[in-house]
């Protein structure tokens, strides 16, 4: 179905982050650089703190000079002398850096706006904004913080790392930009406190959790995050993924309630095609729901879609579908559910799921919930006791209920299989809107110039289908 050459935490989110290429050399403290401004945005650069006090401005005067490229928009203005930081020292409570708002418009830190005259001290990796909360400029890096200690000396030879950016039951995913390059990424840094699955010992289950991220770090596929590496220490796991500022599939449906069913269909095709590609390389994800789909635009709703923690569920099976059991089990199949996940099941447990997020993204709510039945949750999934109201459904075509039935069938033996997804009447009979999810995935693969002869293929029987 799809011509193109492929490329490829809990959370990422964060959007417009730039790095000028003459900002490559992020090395640690030299040259009397006591603190580091790293750029967000294209429009800004690298400022690094050597002085006291540095002052920040639209007036030649000033150290660091804003100019109207810098501005997020016309309707943005910075002052003469919009901000300054000074740094202070005392020998009861050492170094530490304090940024005081000069501004008519504005400064903000971590979205809060200061106020002209105010002073607030600078923690290691604060955001500062101008004029605007959303006009982001540059993260604050203490150069002098022992906060990196924790990370292992070959990580911190490499990157700098910064704020968090998500946090979930395994642990915490960071921004970080590479020294010598300038790019950024997301280490996902998993404490091995949670690798304790039925027993097995602590060692062998450490080197089979390694042995699998070897085999998903040469995945590629323009829908599938890309593992850059993995460095292990004793007690943690750092992976360092490819990193996208979209945000979540979750978050966008909050945001505008629910797609139009053309726009979920472009989204749902790519889905499929990435599910199907972890499929066909004897790997289930295990834990698919909006969460752990990204965006890599937030501008427009046909955004390409990138599938994130995949695979890394098996190692925590146990623990997670016990933890999802105290939660929300929205998006786990029937028969995970009724063997309380300790049972034998296919990669059709993913196929489920990909229906309950279809669903979602037609009407925005789940097909499931506490609130509307008598029964338990659990007991809905359980016996597929879901249904389309006419009030929701209306609108929506015949053939995507029918899809949805197709995937959300109790009986696993029934379910539908990806190979038939693609060729549903849903899907096929849009050429125009699966040639665009197409276009628009073959264009990320050419970034990467990797080939892939299953999709390629796949996109030779669209064309010809054509």
């Amino acid at each position: 179905m799809c011509d193109y050459r492929q490329s490829q935490i809990p959370t990422q989110g964060i959007n417009e982050l730039s790095c000028n290429q003459n900002d490559a050399d992020l090395s640690d403290k030299k040259d009397g650089t006591w603190a580091r401004l790293l750029p967000i945005g294209a429009a800004f650069s690298r400022v690094d703190l050597t002085n006291e006090t540095t002052t920040f401005g639209r007036r030649s005067d000033c150290d660091v000079i804003l100019t109207k490229d810098s501005a997020l928009c016309a309707a943005t203005a910075y002052s003469n002398v919009h901000f300054k930081i000074r740094r202070e020292f005392s020998i009861k409570t050492g170094s530490h850096a304090l940024l005081e708002d000069l501004s008519t418009n504005g400064t903000f830190i971590n979205g809060e706006k200061l106020g002209k005259g105010r002073i607030q001290a600078l923690k290691n990796n604060c955001e500062i904004s101008l004029s605007k909360k959303d006009n982001k400029a540059f993260i604050f890096i203490d150069l002098e913080s022992s906060d990196d200690k924790f990370y292992p000396s070959q990580l911190r030879d490499k990157y700098t790392i910064t704020k968090t950016l998500g946090k979930g039951a395994y642990g915490e995913v960071k921004l970080a930009f590479e020294k010598n390059t300038c790019e950024k990424y997301a280490i996902k840094i998993v404490s091995k406190k949670t690798f304790t699955i039925n027993g097995k010992h602590k060692t062998d289950l450490n080197n089979q959790i390694l042995s699998e991220i070897n085999i998903l770090k040469k995945l590629e596929h323009p829908c599938i995050i890309k593992i850059k590496e993995v460095i292990d220490t004793p007690d943690t796991v750092f992976i360092v993924l490819e990193l996208v500022e979209g945000g979540e599939l979750f978050d966008k449906i909050i945001s505008i309630e629910k797609y139009d069913e053309p726009t979920a269909k472009f989204l749902f095709y790519q889905m499929v095609q990435a599910i199907k590609y972890l499929h066909d390389q004897g790997i289930t994800h295990r834990d698919l729901k909006p969460e752990n789909i990204l965006l890599v635009s937030n501008e427009t709703n046909e955004s390409l879609i990138k599938i994130t923690d995949f695979g890394l569920s098996r190692f925590f099976d146990s623990t997670s579908v016990m933890k999802t059991f105290c939660g929300t089990p929205n998006y786990l199949a029937p028969e995970v559910l009724k063997t309380r996940g300790q049972g034998a099941y296919t990669n059709k447990i993913d196929n489920w799921s990909l229906g309950v997020i279809l669903y979602i993204c037609l009407v925005g709510f789940p097909p499931f919930s506490d609130e509307k039945s008598v029964q338990s949750m659990e007991q809905q999934i359980i016996k597929g006791a879901y249904s389309f109201p006419a009030e929701y459904w209306s609108g929506i075509s015949k053939e995507a209920i029918d899809l949805i039935k197709n995937l959300m069938c109790v009986d696993p033996l029934q379910r539908i299989s990806l190979d038939q997804v693609l060729e549903h009447d849903w899907l096929k009979n849009c050429p125009e809107i699966t040639k665009r999810a197409c276009d628009m995935m073959s264009n990320e693969s050419n970034k990467r110039q990797i080939p892939s002869q299953n999709e390629e293929s796949n996109c030779k029987k669209l064309k010809t289908n054509e």
